[in-house]
């Protein structure tokens, strides 16, 4: 075998792993895409309005003139192509528990991305069963967005629809805005990220109630700050009776800033959000603090529904994003979202409980293991109380207003009024209900 032969085979090889490699590099993921979408049932057709950036299509090949610009009189099969590959394969439409057929692409465009068409509903179904770009317009693919009209056979336009766009793989970061838009019913807007799953257009009372019951419950699991917390109020008690109050307390505490929040009357300045994480911090440090120092304390419902007030707005705050799933049925979501929370914290109860109760008997002397375990769980939260104090202390000092003020003693008259409303409700039971002897 001559060196000539060698090196040939050589030249050869690595031309064809540029070649390779060529349209890999040109097809690169993108860090983010926004993708919009209308939903409209009309009679017995369900029509889906879609753009998407073309950056993000990986697998169709698009017709190219002179210096790589589009050959627009020869991309429409392109354009279809990417229609189903890109979209409809990714795109399951359900009309109540029944999955839709494959839809048909009644119209395909492929548009500039300055190009404001998808603003509204009608203006994006005009445009894109409209007149196509001109074949002398100069576009690259890559800076191109691809509309695409579907029509569905659905039964009924008054019928229950769920949608799942599996659109995490257009980019490292994908954001849908979607838009429902049923017949005589308000509007829908949704913003779900990568693949969000099912989402329910238009859910029923049961279904908005049983997706946020679940939120709730993974929510206080999730929650280290809110899980330390509890923690900490039940380590001196460990017994049903004393305990029924506490939890009591935190519970209307939190419910009532988690749905005033829900209804726009918690503050929407840059500076609330770190200052709430920053004072649920301090919530568990002082738990911990008064633990170690008192060794039954007393009337702590008390101080646990002040803290309550704080952990809810804590709650609010995941909630924002979800509150979009919620449909017609806003205070029916929040409630379940707090019987999701008390169920968990229900679950972490169960368990800590018995364990404790363990440990103190067969480890540790009740005393020391609580001052152990507080000391713990005090040093963990002073390092957050430090570290959201820093975030917290980079914003002005809030401006007083007598709006601001107002607003403030709403909020106090109403905590006050529901506070002694709770304090009459527990004396009550404790006078009426006596735990039975050995509890």
């Amino acid at each position: 075998m001559s060196l000539t032969f060698v090196l040939r085979r050589l030249v050869l090889l690595l031309a064809a792993l540029m070649l390779w490699a060529a349209p890999a590099s040109a097809h690169d993921i993108p860090s983010d895409a926004t993708v919009q979408a209308f939903v409209k049932p009309e009679g017995h057709i369900l029509r889906l309005l879609v753009r998407l950036p073309l950056k993000t299509v990986m697998d169709v090949e698009f017709p190219h003139r002179e210096r790589e610009f589009v050959d627009l009189a020869r991309v429409d099969q392109s354009l279809r192509d990417a229609a189903k590959i890109a979209l409809a394969n990714n795109i399951d439409l359900y009309e109540g528990d029944t999955l839709l057929s494959n839809p048909r692409i009644v119209s395909t465009r492929m548009s500039l991305e300055s190009d404001r068409s998808f603003a509204t509903y009608d203006e994006a179904l005009a445009h894109v069963t409209g007149p196509a770009l001109s074949n002398d317009t100069t576009i690259f693919w890559e800076q191109g967005v691809l509309d695409v009209l579907f029509e569905y056979p659905i039964q009924s336009d008054r019928s229950y629809f769920s949608i799942h766009a599996a659109f995490d793989r257009f980019a490292l970061k994908t954001i849908t805005s979607l838009q429902f838009l049923p017949p005589g019913g308000a509007d829908r807007a949704y913003a779900l990220e990568g693949d969000a799953g099912l989402v329910r257009l238009d859910p029923r009372w049961f279904q908005a109630a049983a997706n946020f019951v679940k939120m709730g419950f993974f929510h206080i699991l999730d929650g280290t700050d809110h899980l330390l917390f509890l923690l900490c109020l039940i380590i001196p008690f460990r017994r049903v009776w004393p305990l029924v109050p506490i939890v009591t307390a935190f519970t209307v505490a939190h419910s009532i800033t988690l749905i005033g929040s829900a209804y726009n009357y918690a503050p929407t300045v840059l500076w609330f959000p770190p200052l709430i994480e920053t004072l649920i911090a301090t919530s568990v440090f002082y738990m911990a603090l008064e633990n170690i120092v008192v060794a039954r304390p007393g009337r702590r419902w008390i101080i646990t529904f002040l803290f309550g007030l704080v952990h809810g707005f804590g709650f609010s705050f995941g909630l924002q994003h979800t509150l979009q799933f919620a449909g017609s049925y806003l205070l029916t979501s929040l409630l379940s979202f707090n019987i999701g929370v008390e169920l968990g914290q229900l679950l972490v109860l169960a368990l800590l409980v018995p364990l404790l109760n363990i440990l103190f008997r067969y480890v540790v002397a009740e005393r020391l293991g609580t001052i152990i375990l507080s000391v713990i769980v005090g040093h963990t939260a002073w390092h957050w109380m430090i570290e959201r104090f820093d975030v917290l202390r980079q914003f002005p000092w809030p401006t007083v207003t007598a709006a601001g003020l107002a607003s403030l003693l709403g909020w106090l008259i109403v905590i006050v009024a529901i506070a002694a409303a709770a304090w009459l409700v527990l004396v009550v039971t404790q006078r009426s209900v006596k735990p039975a002897p050995g509890e």
